[in-house]
């Protein structure tokens, strides 16, 4: 994993998570010793309480879904870390920052300890970079040649990449992708707001592809 911003160290609640293990301790290897000994009051599920952060990763790395996320990084969107955290709860594949190598992650909220984050310089790298892997880019943005979300099933492997808070996806990456999209909306705001479009993107992609 990359593009990683500064550490933040992770919020230790009272109130959250589990204590220290009662009784003997387990001998399964994905066990962390300390969380065992002291209790694990991590954002995590209960399937992984007391888990090492290596064994956590392992087990998502198995089940990941195939599409990705790339979001476009020019103005330290407070959005980003919010998608991350998105990325995460849907188990998508990797999550790729785009321009700048720091990005604000306190919306994250620790998640990116567990998801696969890449960086890539421009658009055309990022854009280099999936048609080597042989995914399309599908463009999230109110763009005139664009489709609801919802009209038309998502590619199943795809890279979903959303644009920035106000400015939206900047012309090459428009000019980038193969597909795009946006979600239907009624009432007066020209746009929703970065992460609330991205967390319904990637719940219609779960919704059509992941369903179980």
């Amino acid at each position: 994993m990359d593009a990683r911003s500064d550490e933040e160290p992770e919020a230790q609640l009272p109130d959250v998570g589990v204590g220290p293990w009662p009784g003997e301790h387990p001998a399964d290897p994905r066990y962390d010793p300390e969380l065992l000994e002291h209790g694990d009051r991590r954002n995590v599920v209960d399937e992984y309480r007391y888990w090492t952060m290596e064994a956590i990763v392992a087990d998502l790395d198995a089940r990941r879904h195939p599409f990705h996320v790339a979001i476009e990084n020019w103005q330290h969107d407070l959005n980003i870390g919010s998608i991350v955290r998105t990325a995460n709860a849907f188990v998508a594949a990797e999550v790729h920052i785009v321009g700048k190598r720091r990005w604000n992650r306190r919306g994250a909220m620790v998640t990116d300890r567990y998801q696969h984050v890449r960086h890539h310089e421009s658009v055309e790298a990022l854009a280099a970079w999936a048609a080597e892997a042989g995914l399309p880019i599908v463009a999230v943005d109110t763009h005139p040649a664009s489709r609801p979300v919802d009209a038309a099933p998502l590619t199943k492997a795809c890279v979903l990449l959303f644009g920035q808070e106000g400015p939206g996806l900047t012309e090459a990456a428009i000019a980038a992708a193969s597909d795009h999209v946006h979600v239907r909306q009624l009432g007066s705001t020209r746009s929703l707001n970065a992460a609330a479009a991205a967390a319904i993107v990637m719940h219609e992609w779960l919704r059509t592809h992941a369903r179980s």
